[in-house]
């Protein structure tokens, strides 16, 4: 997009990384290399959500250095960079938020978002649950600001300690008249208000996945990478239905349901688990309206085995999630939870 006014670093999410590499991605903020910090074992009893989307599209273009200094401490954050007194980056920010399109995706944000109580509330219940399961993983602040690019990718991110929201990432359903800038119909489904909360647990979890670093990625790390995620997610959002935590609709969850035993002896027969190269099995693990290998498909039909793997992992060890997410072998995750398909 043409409007886009800097860059952004995003080191993706261990679990999302699969064949891609590191890269910059034209958008507005930049998301700071991870640091790792340690965090109080105090438990999470609210969450501000810092909504710096409101800062920007409703303070005055003219007042905008002033208005950023004044809340510098406020958004002080690696995960935002903020420079009013550099001339060249206010000149673009400005530019950004007197965009007549942008104008237009915040009024829908706005309308959408106005009241985020039901959000706050819902993420320090379940940012306790978390810290409760690990006690280093405290995160008790949020922030939303608007990217200015789709890229579903981009909807969460954090660091060790906060997390940051692409609000803009979550209206695309109400973007017909810009053609839904792009995307494909099955991204737009995804980009709902209802799967915010599970974006932003699987986030946290992904930020502390440790992956092999001796050796190449099989299609059984990428599986139970993104189970051990899910997992995570749904022992901190135990009422969110399984379709929300897989991101599926309910049809594709039916399918998964329905057809595990059948994925399972595919994987199988093909001899993919342990194989690395990633051409082979991309398909599987990637975002797409289905999976090729099966007729009338879910997509993303490791994530649904991944996580039964792991859940049943976790059933006959007793580990604590810090345990599980230590662990980089998952050939021993797969023979240790005895799994079986459905």
């Amino acid at each position: 997009m043409n409007r886009i006014l800097t860059w952004i670093t995003h080191r993706r999410p261990v679990a999302e990384q699969r064949s891609h590499t590191l890269g910059c991605i034209p958008v507005l903020f930049l998301l700071a290399t991870i640091l790792s910090t340690s965090c109080k074992q105090t438990p999470v009893e609210a969450v501000t959500i810092h909504r710096f989307d409101k800062v920007l599209f409703d303070t005055p273009v003219d007042q905008l250095p002033a208005k950023l200094s004044q809340v510098s401490n406020e958004y002080s954050t690696d995960l935002l960079n903020l420079q009013p007194n550099n001339p060249e980056f206010m000149t673009m920010l400005q530019g950004f938020v007197q965009d007549p399109t942008m104008r237009t995706i915040y009024g829908t944000v706005d309308s959408l978002f106005g009241d985020m109580q039901p959000e706050a509330k819902a993420l320090a219940l379940a940012l306790s649950r978390a810290e409760n399961l690990c006690p280093t993983l405290r995160y008790d602040k949020v922030y939303t600001y608007l990217s200015g690019s789709f890229n579903y990718d981009m909807r969460v991110g954090c660091n060790s300690h906060e997390i940051i929201i692409s609000l803009d990432q979550y209206i695309l359903p109400y973007t017909e008249r810009f053609n839904y800038f792009n995307s494909p119909l099955y991204l737009v489904q995804q980009s709902r208000r209802q799967y915010l909360l599970t974006d932003c647990m699987t986030a946290i979890a992904r930020q502390h996945i440790a992956i092999p670093q001796d050796r190449e990625m099989t299609l059984l790390d990428y599986m139970v990478s993104e189970g051990k995620a899910i997992y995570f997610a749904q022992q901190t959002l135990p009422d969110a239905p399984d379709s929300i935590l897989m991101r599926y609709t309910s049809q594709q969850m039916d399918w998964m349901k329905q057809n595990e035993e059948h994925v399972w002896a595919y994987f199988m027969q093909s001899k993919l688990l342990f194989e690395t190269d990633y051409m082979r099995f991309h398909n599987f693990i990637d975002d797409a309206p289905k999976t090729n290998a099966f007729r009338d498909s879910s997509p993303r039909t490791t994530d649904y085995i991944g996580w039964r793997i792991v859940s049943k992992y976790m059933k006959k060890t007793g580990l604590s999630i810090t345990q599980l997410f230590e662990e980089t072998d998952a050939q021993k995750i797969l023979s240790q939870s005895n799994y079986r398909p459905q």
